[in-house]
């Protein structure tokens, strides 16, 4: 069972011949199926179709011709195909329904139960709208009856196409019980769009012509849907990392945006490790509002900085200090893109592998059927176990020439974790390395032009805050309010505030509140007279605060 054609792209299943379509189920429940699904074919497939639209994003030097072609959102030089067409009228059906439901009056911490409404309108549409954007090949692609799996000799319910792909529409928009949207959604939606061409159901033109399409004509609307909907509903992060994710929300567009800027190429063979395109923003760059104000609307990696910043108030380093250290790499572009036909050490795509697609928060919402199915591939490598994370890998090379003060929230800086407790799920951050620890394989499957079978991407325990150690002292945050100050309701970020330790604090001067329960005693939070305010409040509001330790001797910061 091939999933792949030799040239490296996702390969094209055969329309003269019936498939056995299924409701995509349920499969990783545990560490070791995140282990499994990375030796699946439906691994295969949607690392495949990732790499094949990155490589399509990158500028391609005119043959024959000293002119080099770029792309850019609503470039004039993009080709709409009768399909790509199709789906951005399918997006903006989705965006008009937002009208019918109108969110919940009042301010609110978590999301707006309106959402639910509009997931139901979406829910109860969805079946018309795809019979009337998806294309005829794909809507009448002959389904056959599938095998129960304890009976070989008994046939099961026939499911259509549009059946298995509507599982996938659906898990991209959030969840209507969490009111949430994470990074486990957008790959929702990127299996959706594989399932299209799987079916065959995009046109073949020259090389990367389709698939420039489909990033920029597709996956761009449908992150301005999502941004929508973040904002209109208060959409918590899913699976968030806190400050120390990539972004709340979405990771795709940090990968073909940075493809966009690095250097041209005549073809899929030759994409560089280094360098960017010439006269072009830079990373550092990222820190400068009306340099992002302006790139946005050209390019997905600043569009997507550029919705952190309509969220997001404060210091660029402070909510953002993964991007804030990627900002440091010198090597330009291509290098924090990093896709090489001769190694993949690093980059957009490695750290979305390792901090995405390894991750059991994320991925254990993933739906398996039969066009993602949940079958080993026998190509595929055995995992291997690395100790470091992605983010550390990706941000530790860039240290040594940033400003001391630049970096002090830098991984390197992270002190040893200790192991995690064992039972229940835990937060992606709080796993410590252990030989059952999930991992993804070495020689990751792939076109040819980017893997080569010599390196593997860790599933390691994702960075976090300094101060979330479980130490009986606890390590303070850098000085000043804290991260997310300023965020809309339900924008909140997973990261807990260093209050929330075992030790007793009091804030200078003040009435003192009533006792509130701590991590492992009761805690006194004191504040000036007036308004009582929650803990949280209290640590925003004041800059400077006391805690003591468990000798009695006062760590002050501020």
């Amino acid at each position: 069972m091939a999933e792949s054609s030799p040239h490296g792209n996702l390969e094209i299943m055969d329309p003269s011949k019936s498939h056995p379509f299924t409701i995509p189920i349920k499969k990783i429940i545990s560490e070791d199926d995140v282990q499994f699904f990375h030796q699946t074919y439906a691994y295969t497939s949607l690392m495949t179709f990732l790499l094949q639209l990155n490589a399509s994003m990158y500028p391609r030097k005119v043959p024959n011709s000293h002119k080099v072609e770029t792309w850019q959102i609503n470039g004039s030089n993009i080709e709409y195909s009768k399909t790509v067409l199709n789906l951005r009228e399918l997006i903006k059906s989705l965006a008009k329904i937002i009208d019918e439901a109108t969110p919940d009056p009042g301010p609110r911490r978590f999301g707006n139960l309106s959402f639910r409404t509009w997931h139901r309108l979406v829910e109860e549409r969805i079946d018309g709208l795809l019979f009337q954007f998806l294309p005829k090949v794909v809507v009448e692609f002959p389904a056959a009856g599938s095998r129960d799996d304890g009976d070989d000799d008994a046939v099961a319910e026939r499911f259509s196409a549009l059946e298995e792909l509507k599982s996938y529409l659906m898990g991209s928009f959030g969840s209507a019980q969490r009111l949430d949207y994470g990074t486990g959604h957008e790959l929702s939606f990127l299996a959706f769009l594989a399932g299209i061409w799987k079916l065959g159901g995009f046109e073949l033109k020259e090389e990367g012509v389709e698939e420039r399409a489909i990033v920029l004509g597709v996956i761009e609307p449908y992150l301005h849907l999502i941004r929508k909907l973040v904002l209109k509903y208060t959409l918590e992060p899913a699976g968030s990392h806190g400050v120390w994710g990539l972004d709340d929300h979405t990771f795709i567009p940090y990968i073909f945006g940075s493809a966009q800027y690095s250097p041209a190429i005549s073809s899929v063979s030759n994409i560089p490790v280094e360098g960017s395109f010439p006269d072009v923003p830079k990373s550092g760059d990222v820190t400068k509002k009306t340099v992002v104000d302006r790139a946005r609307t050209t390019n997905m990696y600043f569009s997507a900085v550029g919705f952190i910043y309509d969220v997001k108030k404060g210091p660029f380093w402070e909510h953002s200090p993964i991007l804030f250290d990627i900002s440091g790499v010198t090597k330009g572009w291509a290098k924090i893109n990093k896709v090489s036909r001769y190694s993949f050490s690093g980059g957009m795509i490695k750290m979305y592998n390792a901090e995405v697609l390894s991750k059991f928060p994320v991925v254990q919402h993933f739906y398996f059927g039969s066009l993602f199915p949940w079958t080993r591939n026998p190509n595929a490598p055995i995992p291997v176990i690395q100790s470091q994370s992605s983010q550390q890998q990706f941000t530790s090379s860039n240290q040594t020439s940033r400003n001391p003060t630049q970096v002090s929230m830098s991984s390197s800086t992270h002190p040893p974790r200790p192991p995690a407790p064992d039972g229940g799920t835990r937060a992606p951050w709080a796993l410590a390395p252990t030989a059952n620890a999930s991992a993804s394989g070495n020689a990751l499957p792939g076109p040819p032009w980017s893997w080569t079978g010599q390196s593997s991407a860790p599933v390691m325990p994702s960075t976090r805050a300094p101060w979330a150690t479980g130490s009986t002292r606890p390590h303070l945050p850098p000085p000043g309010p804290g991260p997310g100050i300023g965020r809309d309701p339900g924008m909140g970020v997973g990261t807990s505030a260093p209050f929330t330790g075992a030790t007793t604090r009091t804030i200078p001067s003040g009435a003192a509140l009533p006792l509130v329960a701590g991590s492992s005693q009761m805690e006194r939070v004191t504040q000036s007279p007036g308004a009582r305010l929650t803990r949280e409040e209290l640590w925003l509001k004041n800059k400077k605060w006391v805690q003591k330790g468990d000798d009695d001797s006062d760590l002050r910061h501020g």
